[in-house]
């Protein structure tokens, strides 16, 4: 079960029964104690400690879950028609459904899917779940979405009395029997390696990529595998000569900089297996951010104007709820076509405020509607400070203080009878149905792409 390597035996763990033994070449390629052929072997199995979790499929596994009759189904999350794929299930995959896909396509390439809206709360409550039992393992965890996280079990061998390999594998047994969903895990000393690890053999997957092969399996890998380099970028770098990771080992800085900017050092880095990254547990938050697909697109400011009003009103509730507020406002559309646009407006000083985020988005929406027509729109604030920081006004603001108080008694309300008991006029200006127009319901977190 155990392969020799210049003298030595490799241990072998079988991953369903979690037995860990010696072995021989010439023994049979199933684990001795179960049969089964989920077998973890590795020269560097237990050297290495940096691991990459990801739960397959996520949205979709929890509704086949909570639901035994979509077992064996093709199963599709996402918001109707006019939405994105947010997750695919592994049999939808296979007729070629992907995450971000636009509904209408998936639809045409699997007609029998099983299309079910997400429930966003109860994803959010089992992807805590499964955090909680990361952060039983280490206390380095960082969370990179709802469904997937770098984990650092250096130094976790007493704890666990195992290796970080055979500590995560009893994890991926424990979510399965108490959560109900698989993950497919990633083994390495670097960040990129791990990351990249957990994709090669999904779903309920476990690959090692340890420091002795490392540059030899990048080498023939396309550079579109390196993150941060998306279609465009690889164009342009394969243009350039450089197709493979490979290509970027002994390329001068000087020309990856020219191609890449201050990208172009990373890019040799990652070719040659160096990612110097740590896990860092409270990794901070960027940005707040809602969106929303549309069930017609559109064009006209009259018909945007509400729906963007309703965003705001949700990115701040959000802002307000993580104790955020924001500099930079950031609008986002789609075009009929797929093209997306971001605008951006600096305030004077961070705001959680709804009325001041609409203010902003509101002129950069009103400049960009001249034809063309939208089937997405979004808001968000970075450039983020603590609240503390936020809407004080001055002088020359008086308005914002007024504002201020203003929606600290109408959040205060909402928390008492609900958040329909009260709100703006505007958010109920539909468009109007003679042009055939309809704002989606969809939920904004449908539209972020899962794995």
């Amino acid at each position: 079960m155990t392969e020799r390597l210049s003298g030595a035996v490799r241990r072998v763990l079988c991953r369903d029964c979690l037995n860990d033994h010696d072995g021989d070449v010439t023994e049979p390629r199933r684990c001795p104690a179960c049969g089964s052929p989920r077998l973890l072997r590795h020269p560097e199995r237990d050297a290495l400690s940096l691991a990459h979790i990801d739960c397959d499929a996520f949205y979709a596994a929890i509704e086949k879950r909570d639901d035994p009759s979509l077992l064996d189904k093709p199963v599709i999350i996402g918001g109707g028609r006019r939405g994105v794929v947010s997750t695919a299930c592994y049999i939808a995959r296979t007729y070629g459904v992907r995450s971000a896909m636009p509904m209408f396509k998936a639809l045409k390439a699997c007609p029998e899917a099983v299309v079910v809206k997400p429930d966003m709360a109860k994803y959010v409550a089992v992807g805590r779940q499964v955090r909680l039992l990361m952060q039983e393992l280490t206390p380095l965890v960082e969370p990179i979405s709802i469904d997937e996280a770098f984990l650092d079990l250096s130094g976790t061998q007493l704890l666990h009395h195992a290796s970080p390999a055979i500590t995560l594998a009893r994890f991926a047994r424990r979510i399965e029997t108490e959560i109900g969903i698989s993950v497919s895990i990633g083994l390495s000393y670097a960040k990129f390696l791990a990351k990249v690890a957990s994709d090669m053999d999904k779903p309920r997957g476990f690959s090692v990529i340890g420091r002795a092969e490392a540059v030899a399996f990048l080498a023939a890998k396309p550079v579109g595998l390196i993150p941060g380099i998306g279609q465009a970028s690889a164009a342009k770098l394969a243009a350039a000569g450089f197709r493979l990771i490979g290509d970027l080992r002994e390329a001068p800085v000087e020309n990856l900089f020219r191609l890449a900017g201050r990208d172009g050092p990373r890019l040799k880095n990652l070719a040659n297996g160096i990612d110097p990254r740590r896990v860092t547990p409270d990794r901070e938050t960027k940005s707040v951010s809602s969106e929303t697909t549309l069930d017609v697109d559109l064009a006209r400011f009259e018909e945007l104007e509400p729906v963007l009003w309703r965003l705001c009103e949700k990115t701040s509730k959000r802002l307000k709820h993580q104790e955020l507020a924001g500099r930079t406002i950031t609008l986002k559309l789609k075009t009929a076509d797929f093209h997306s646009i971001t605008r951006a407006s600096r305030l004077p000083e961070p705001t959680q405020l709804a009325a001041r985020l609409f203010a902003a988005g509101r002129e950069l929406l009103r400049r960009e509607c001249t034809g063309a027509r939208y089937r997405l729109i979004g808001i968000g604030a970075s450039d983020l400070a603590p609240p503390e920081d936020a809407d004080h006004g001055d002088l020359a603001d008086v308005a914002t203080p007024r504002l201020k108080a203003m929606e600290g008694a109408l959040d205060s309300l909402r928390a008492r009878f609900g958040d329909a008991a009260i709100g703006k006029g505007l958010s109920l200006r539909l468009p109007r149905r003679s042009e055939g127009a309809a704002t989606s319901r969809n939920p904004p977190e449908a539209e972020d792409p899962d794995a």
